[in-house]
């Protein structure tokens, strides 16, 4: 038997009575454990790494060959995964004031476990009730605009109340992210950014999951690092800029006042493009992911010794079905692979891609694996092996190290090393040769390359 299928038989073996497993639908008892901790009481786990997060579509559902496919792939090399506990895949938790239904987090916590990951719960969306819409089981609004309403002040209680109910459900989760990206919580009035209303849901919620368990590791903002155009004067940062554009002050401002005013974080938590809000790659799709290096010292300098986060990054723009795939996947990994580099270089200790699967058909740009609805689904593809190599190579607590690159070569690649491997990628169109920690060797267009040291 293998690793992950025993990890799903211990799961299923374990699961307590009554919890009702991933068939439970609506329940009124929110409270009751769901599965087998992975972390034993006490012990909160180290930084988590290099992963990525699920979205609507995932291999927690489709032909059982298919997902166990991706599972075993998983189970090789593990990796965090991050689930929202409403919308990308996860249906309304709590229609009913006090009554739950947790049957699509628990099948995603389960596909975790199975896959020997690190389960990260991102602590969005809320339900309709506490946003001042209707209360049931069968209406869930699930516009674009629902996901993007922030509860209601008077809700921000009952919200961090939902928060604690999941901590209790899923004791080996011990990594929550509080909400995501702002989502509702813009001041039209002035202007900016609700930073107050976001702040005291934050320390509410923080202060839940830590009645639940002191060792339950907290973060925010989940702000989105907007950046403009560098010949844009209104909004821009007059000192957070660089060739790539200029830092948006109102989201700056926005995690300063957080920063400030937080009850406590365990890590800090962003997210962001290395393209303007203008959706402009500069001065090119390469140098642009300099950003990433720049904003994340930026914020490791305010926030010290914490862990950073990317719960989100992207280095290609989408167009108007927020699709990515004008690149070729040799180009898209070769961009992927420097805005990893980006953020590792700036103090980034974890960072996890955003998985568009498709719910059918073989075709998936920039998606981890192929779509599991049919047999020969399931099956690895080149981002995969891209996230899990960097995660398994440069976990957190890496200590970085310089290496030689041969004069001339310098413009057409970007190299990340440690003790024990060197990363290399060619930014070019067309195969070039370079020389790279003493060592002399070829590169196809837009190659990603590994040595070991």
């Amino acid at each position: 038997m293998g690793a992950a299928a025993l990890a799903l038989v211990l799961t299923l073996i374990n699961t307590l009575p009554g919890d009702g497993g991933s068939a439970a639908g609506t329940t009124r008892d929110g409270d009751k454990v769901h599965g087998t901790p992975a972390v034993p009481p006490g012990e909160s786990g180290p930084d988590v790494g290099w992963g990525f997060t699920h979205t609507q579509f995932s291999a927690d559902e489709g032909s059982g060959a298919a997902t166990r496919r991706v599972a075993e792939r998983l189970g090789e090399q593990p990796l965090p995964q991050i689930q929202h506990i409403m919308g990308w895949g996860a249906d309304n938790p709590e229609p009913v004031k006090g009554r739950y239904d947790f049957e699509d987090m628990d099948r995603r916590i389960d596909f975790v476990r199975e896959s020997g990951g690190t389960p990260v719960v991102t602590l969005c969306c809320a339900p309709d009730w506490m946003k001042g819409g209707k209360s049931g089981t069968d209406n869930t609004n699930w516009s674009q605009e629902a996901l993007e309403t922030a509860p209601r002040p008077e809700h921000f209680d009952d919200y961090a109340a939902l928060a604690a109910t999941v901590a209790k459900r899923y004791p080996d989760v011990r990594h929550f992210i509080v909400w995501n990206e702002f989502k509702g919580f813009w001041n039209d009035a002035e202007a900016r950014w609700d930073y107050e209303g976001y702040t005291e849901l934050y320390n509410l919620v923080h202060k839940a999951l830590k009645d639940v368990n002191e060792d339950i590791q907290v973060g925010g903002p989940y702000l989105v690092m907007d950046s403009l155009d560098p010949r844009q004067k209104e909004n821009a940062s007059p000192t957070v800029k660089g060739p790539w554009g200029a830092m948006d002050q109102r989201v700056l401002d926005a995690f300063d006042y957080w920063n400030k005013n937080k009850a406590g974080a365990d890590f800090v938590v962003v997210d962001g493009s290395s393209y303007t809000k203008d959706d402009e790659l500069l001065p090119d799709e390469f140098a642009a992911t300099d950003k990433f290096t720049v904003v994340s010292r930026w914020v490791r300098e305010r926030t010290g010794d914490l862990p950073l986060w990317w719960a989100e990054y992207y280095v290609e723009p989408s167009d108007a079905d927020d699709e990515r795939d004008d690149w070729s996947e040799a180009h898209r990994g070769a961009v992927q692979a420097s805005g990893m580099i980006a953020m590792a270089r700036g103090g980034t200790t974890s960072a996890f891609y955003w998985n568009p699967e498709k719910e059918k058909g073989a075709d998936c740009a920039g998606c981890l694996w192929t779509p599991t609805d049919s047999a020969d689904g399931g099956k690895p593809l080149p981002m995969l092996d891209l996230v899990s190599r960097f995660n398994r190579e440069f976990p957190p607590g890496t200590e970085y190290e310089q290496v030689s690159v041969a004069a001339g070569s310098a413009p057409d690649v970007r190299v990340l090393a440690d003790d024990k491997a060197v990363l290399v990628v060619n930014t070019q169109d067309r195969k070039i040769s370079t020389e790279v920690d003493g060592e002399r060797f070829d590169m196809g267009a837009y190659e990603v390359k590994w040595l070991t040291r």
